[in-house]
């Protein structure tokens, strides 16, 4: 036989020699992944809740894979910042996403001109909470049933912070305008956390904010907690009523997530799934969570989280059509 000619045999092993290799090379980079500091950004101001949680998610990660992760704070554009650095950068697992239910919102109203549920790859869903609508104490409103009657006495009278325009916690107070039949007026922020240092200093007169940003305050007293918007009350609060209580049906509720550009290796998202969700499941993180009215998710993968995406996504198509409100 000719030497260069390969019997079929030879080329059979060949091939399978190479497909192994290629398999082998697909593996390789969770077993030495980071090979450098890991920025985590966050399209929030410092301070506001998924700040918190990323950051605790971020020593998490430093801790167990040994290189340093960073949170680096982008907020601008109701996230669409932080969501286009992410978007663009390379798909090696060094560039992260922390993101609440606002990114479904920025997909569905078409904010971006890239399908974000193609742009990342879900990594794992945190933790999970309610908002509570949180009222400066220099009114005379101490429930829902007051807000909505001071708001309907006086209407564009009361003003509410959010995120920014197009997040959850300005989406949010829309649906409650348009439900209660009243009319507030909106102020955005780049940020929770700007928001909330206003109504502190009674710049506006009320937030939907995150429970976690929301409970320091609540248990100092500088702001009054007048409903949750789960459907059932908060277990760190059990005397805040839920605002579907009074409106039967409104329903708010958000998650902070952890995501990665598109391209990255499943490897490297199984790697980042496991450390965060074990590390928000201990019994110190939950207790934590929990006292501040939030809970870890439920364990779930990237293909769960990814199906999770996939139904919010449809949900949050429906509610921009149902309140048809022009976002940019």
């Amino acid at each position: 036989m000719s030497p260069f000619r390969l019997s079929t045999f030879d080329f059979r092993l060949r091939v399978i020699s190479l497909a192994a290799l290629v398999l082998l090379c697909q593996a390789a980079p969770a077993a030495d992944y980071p090979t450098r500091p890991v920025r985590m950004i966050a399209g929030v101001a410092p301070g506001g809740g998924l700040d918190t949680i990323c950051r605790s998610a971020a020593q998490m990660l430093t801790d167990k894979l040994g290189q340093t992760f960073v949170v680096d704070n982008r907020p601008g554009g109701g996230t669409v910042l932080a969501m286009d650095v992410v978007a663009h950068a390379a798909p090696d697992g060094h560039t992260l996403l922390c993101a609440t239910d606002t990114t479904y919102i920025v997909g569905a109203s078409r904010r971006v001109t890239y399908d974000v549920r193609k742009a990342y790859v879900p990594v794992v869903q945190m933790t999970t909470q309610s908002y509570m609508v949180m009222m400066t104490t220099t009114l005379p409103v101490h429930s829902i049933k007051d807000l909505i009657a001071y708001a309907k006495a006086k209407p564009n009278a009361l003003s509410y912070g959010s995120s920014g325009i197009g997040t959850t916690s300005h989406l949010g107070l829309e649906r409650f305008d348009q439900m209660a039949g009243t009319k507030m007026v909106h102020v955005p922020y780049k940020g929770a956390a700007p928001a909330m240092l206003d109504i502190l200093s009674g710049q506006i007169h009320l937030v939907l904010a995150s429970s976690i940003s929301a409970t320091p305050h609540i248990k100092s007293g500088r702001l009054r907690a007048l409903g949750t918007t789960g459907l059932k009350r908060v277990q760190a609060f059990p005397d805040v009523p839920a605002v579907a209580e009074t409106l039967p049906g409104f329903k708010v509720t958000n998650t902070y997530n952890l995501f990665a550009p598109t391209g990255t290796s499943r490897s490297i998202a199984d790697t980042l799934n496991r450390v965060v969700s074990q590390g928000m499941r201990t019994p110190e993180m939950a207790k934590r969570l929990t006292a501040d009215g939030s809970e870890p998710a439920e364990p779930n993968s990237p293909d769960q989280f990814r199906a999770y995406v996939a139904r919010e996504y449809e949900e949050v198509e429906k509610l921009l059509k149902a309140l048809n409100l022009k976002l940019f």
